[in-house]
């Protein structure tokens, strides 16, 4: 079994609030292209976090892969009881639809959020749930995701735990090979 966390930049971070935005095709299609790769080197969980952005897309591109890679497990990991309880009713409904793909879904903490320690201890159940990491982030570009970035790093220094950055060069690469096969 092998488990793979990904997680990377918040709609926000990245001016994305429509979803049909072009910079969600190009992130959906990076995420896609990475996934299908680690299912085939053996990954069969994909695990990730309820925030609105990569991990909600990532669990959108793992459940459409399913249909070709019938192995693939999703997790989505709530930090924290109530998570997203704040969101507009939109987005409150499309965590609970993104939930209802997963295979597994449950809140590290049982509590509704009442300090940054539970973020960290959500950080330690990533890392120590999971083999690998893959982020969707530019440390060029710093958002909320160079905490988790920066505690994996700190967890690979005594585990062997591999990292991949799918960074803003990458990105600008998929976005031109889809401009590419627009014109063909």
């Amino acid at each position: 079994m092998s488990r793979l966390w990904i997680s990377g930049y918040r709609s926000y971070e990245l001016s994305v609030f429509q979803d049909n935005d072009p910079k969600v095709t190009v992130i959906k299609k990076a995420i896609t292209q990475s996934l299908s790769q680690r299912i085939e080197q053996g990954v069969d969980w994909l695990i990730t976090g309820p925030q609105l952005g990569v991990e909600q897309w990532c669990t959108e591109c793992g459940s459409e892969l399913k249909s070709q890679y019938p192995e693939l497990k999703i997790a989505v990991m709530l930090p924290f009881a109530e998570f997203g309880s704040q969101w507009n009713e939109n987005n409150r409904t499309k965590l609970q639809e993104l939930i209802s793909k997963a295979d597994f879904s449950d809140q590290v903490s049982d509590s509704p959020y009442k300090s940054p320690m539970q973020l960290k201890n959500y950080q330690q159940f990533m890392l120590s749930h999971t083999d690998e990491a893959l982020f969707i982030y530019d440390p060029e570009y710093p958002g909320k995701m160079q905490y988790d970035l920066e505690a994996a790093k700190s967890f690979a220094d005594a585990h062997p735990y591999p990292i991949s950055l799918i960074d803003f060069d990458e990105l600008q690469e998929i976005a031109t090979e889809i401009e590419e096969d627009k014109q063909e």
